[in-house]
């Protein structure tokens, strides 16, 4: 690791200056990420912007009657506070199944949506990896891609993002905000994350020195009853080889609302919209959640050594959406 920098900030415009004054300078928050790929020689930063102690750890009910959390708030609080566990089952589930107590009491909110693939060619700097060197190439393709996308990929990258508090968010239609030098701006969590297409090394939509403030989640009724399911190589913390956030309103046996995301199946967490469209209006039943599983799954293009993720992506929604609606009966 080279010889770096380090600055605190005391406000958000601090932070925004401190930044602006060095383009090579990263914020640091919770620093479970950053700090690795550091020492990985990945992320080669002049200076850390330090924003842990900035006044965004806070937890709200908004007036539509959503919640608003703020950048900082560590994974451990989110997880814990009951209205998310009210309100959002399925995210506390999530940020839950993420990472060991150590990590959630050091990460952040507004860290976790920037984290970075773990694909293992990204993290050895002596391999190619168009993320990470643009143009170089992605070894991945005719390498080691078993967990690799099956969704979204291109042959630039194949890499798979790896929040599985992201996966949740985006299947409750989550905000983020953010402020830059011009002023306060947002974005939803569909477009924050950008398509691979021939661009990998640019994954999100936040402009350069912009600093996340905070996540919006809207009123969502359907999240009231809404699961996260996590498939991992072992029972222990782990990244996931595939996973489901799902919510499901079902009244009279007939599927009113529902919400659908995918996490580990490419480069950011997949919204199932063609799933949630074959849902809505038809039956809450085994044949119509399966039917919904292919649908979404019809545009996977797996590799050859990860094919197996599109049957248990779709065992994986059909078991989910399955516990939900039997759940609903009760």
């Amino acid at each position: 690791m080279r010889e770096f920098g380090y600055r605190r900030a005391r406000d958000v415009s601090g932070a925004l200056a401190l930044l602006a004054a060095d383009p090579d300078a990263r914020y640091l928050g919770g620093g479970t990420n950053l700090v690795d790929l550091m020492k990985a020689g990945v992320e080669r930063p002049a200076h850390l912007v330090d924003v842990r102690e900035l006044p965004l750890d806070g937890i709200e009910i908004t007036p539509e009657g959503g919640l608003r959390v703020g950048a900082t708030v560590t994974n451990s609080d989110l997880a814990a506070h009951p209205e998310v566990r009210r309100r959002y089952p399925a995210l506390a589930q999530a940020v839950l199944a993420g990472a060991s107590g150590q990590l959630r009491n050091m990460a952040t909110v507004g860290g976790n949506l920037l984290q970075r693939t773990r694909c293992g060619y990204f993290t050895d700097v002596s391999k190619p990896c168009n993320k990470r060197a643009p143009g170089s190439g992605c070894p991945a393709v005719t390498g080691e891609h078993h967990n690799h996308a099956i969704l979204g990929a291109t042959d630039h990258c194949v890499a798979v993002h790896p929040s599985d508090m992201g996966v949740a968010l985006t299947a409750f239609d989550a905000v983020v905000t953010y402020e830059t030098p011009d002023g306060p701006a947002e974005s939803p969590l569909a477009d924050f994350y950008l398509p691979v297409g021939d661009t990998p090394h640019r994954e999100t939509a936040l402009p350069p020195g912009a600093l996340i403030t905070g996540v919006v989640l809207p009123p969502a009724p359907v999240a009231a009853r809404s699961r996260y399911r996590k498939v991992r190589e072992r029972a222990s913390y782990a990244f996931a080889v595939g996973s489901v956030a799902a919510a499901l309103d079902v009244e009279d046996g007939v599927v009113r609302d529902a919400r659908l995301a995918l996490g580990a199946v490419a480069s950011r967490p997949w919204r199932a919209r063609a799933a949630e469209r074959v849902l809505v209006g038809g039956p809450a039943d085994g044949a119509a959640f399966a039917a919904a599983a292919d649908a979404e799954l019809a545009a996977a293009k797996p590799l050859p050594d990860n094919g197996y993720k599109v049957t248990l992506m779709r065992n994986l929604m059909v078991a989910v959406l399955t516990e939900l609606a039997e759940e609903a009966t009760r």
